[in-house]
């Protein structure tokens, strides 16, 4: 969806970091149990849908994540000029293929998929180059409100939150472009 968003608006799309929850043990947790509790009650069947129409399998995560090192890595790729391709394959790796992404064994073959130096990756994030950085994104995101995820910030002005369906993002750019 934000592939077809870039070529009929010809904007510049750029993935940034948030904790949905910083609180995340390293080794990551079970899934709270309202969370549970939705997905009993449907809550993933419209992601599902949402997903199949853009030709993606959708599966949720069995548990949440610690996503430190995903979003270091990801500041990796920016800086060699493959984070949208990087984002893709791992957002591939929890939410197709439900893999742990806070593992290097994970992160390692997105990078490899993309053509990136997974071993060069390992050592500038494991030697904490992006940490800060990183923090400071995800403290940027708190301050402009960013609460949920999905968020996607328009013009640093405008938010729509959540997976919503395309049509949602055409009304947002609509008004914009008033």
């Amino acid at each position: 969806m934000v592939d077809q968003l870039k070529a009929e608006y010809n904007i510049d799309v750029e993935w940034r970091p948030y904790y949905l929850r910083p609180d995340t043990p390293p080794e990551g947790m079970e899934l709270p149990a309202y969370i549970i509790k939705a997905r009993a009650s449907g809550a993933d069947e419209r992601l599902q849908s949402m997903a199949s129409m853009h030709g993606m399998k959708f599966a949720s995560p069995d548990r949440i994540y610690n996503t430190r090192i995903a979003h270091e890595a990801t500041e990796y790729a920016r800086e060699h000029g493959k984070a949208l391709e990087f984002h893709h394959v791992v957002f591939r790796q929890v939410y197709s293929d439900r893999l742990d992404i806070s593992k290097w064994e994970i992160l390692r073959v997105a990078a490899e998929e993309v053509g990136l130096d997974a071993d060069d990756m390992q050592a500038v994030v494991d030697g904490g180059k992006y940490t800060a950085e990183v923090a400071e994104q995800v403290q940027r995101a708190q301050q402009i409100g960013v609460s949920g995820v999905p968020t996607y910030v328009i013009n640093d002005r405008y938010a729509v939150v959540g997976a919503q369906p395309y049509e949602a993002f055409k009304r947002v750019l609509a008004q914009i472009l008033k």
